[in-house]
């Protein structure tokens, strides 16, 4: 078992880890037990008991948080013609085709986010390999196949927050940082956990969520009654 730090020993001096939380309870708390140099990441995470194997099962969607996450991510779009246009016009990072999957193979990869109209993915699929693992993949269900590239760029500048259940069934995702304010984090949480609801599978029987938590980058997780 890994060993934790006196700093983060005396910010957990006390703290009932059996303890459950409202959101807004747990992000104050993390605020204020916070002692990273840096404007730390307030993240959740949610258990699911699903299969991920079954199609159906494999939860996966992108939601615009309210606040945003504190965070501008580099947006890439692979695109032409109007398209290549209006993915400039609205910020994206860096538009193009053949040459931005040519950049990518020979080992590029400074982006956050990736983009691509529906008849750019003959040619993004080259990159299966690369983007996949990477889980930066452009996908339909989490916006990033689009023509309406405009509203893809603006949607993840805005604060876009893009979740998968992994083959644990936990998704975790940032909800912000610690130097937001506490409602702020409290209604990105609603946010993200409302999405994370309303993706239930139809087929599933019983228990969905089994368990969520909040955390910071360098804080304890706290279990939130949700």
């Amino acid at each position: 078992m890994a060993k934790h730090g006196k700093k983060y020993m005396d910010a957990v001096k006390g703290l009932d880890k059996s303890k459950t939380y409202s959101a807004e309870e747990a992000a104050d708390l993390l605020k204020k037990i916070d002692y990273a140099k840096f404007d730390s990441t307030i993240e959740v995470a949610v258990n699911l008991d699903v299969d991920p194997k079954q199609a159906d099962q494999q939860i996966r969607g992108a939601i615009v948080l309210p606040n945003g996450t504190g965070k501008t991510s580099k947006v890439i779009v692979f695109a032409e013609g109007q398209q290549a246009k209006d993915a400039e016009a609205a910020g994206a990072d860096v538009v193009g085709s053949d040459d931005l999957v040519e950049k990518i193979q020979d080992g590029w990869l400074d982006f956050d986010v990736a983009v691509a109209t529906p008849p750019m993915m003959a040619k993004v699929g080259r990159l299966g390999r690369v983007l996949g693992p990477k889980g930066l993949m452009p996908n339909p269900k989490t916006g990033t196949v689009t023509m309406d590239v405009t509203k893809a760029v603006n949607d993840i500048k805005a604060g876009q927050v893009a979740y998968r259940v992994d083959s644990n069934g936990l998704i975790h995702a940032p909800i912000g940082k610690a130097s937001f304010d506490t409602k702020k984090l409290s209604e990105n949480f609603d946010a993200f956990y409302e999405a994370i609801l309303k993706a239930r599978p139809a087929s599933l029987k019983g228990a969905y969520v089994t368990s969520v938590n909040m955390t910071s980058t360098f804080g304890p997780g706290l279990k939130i009654n949700a």
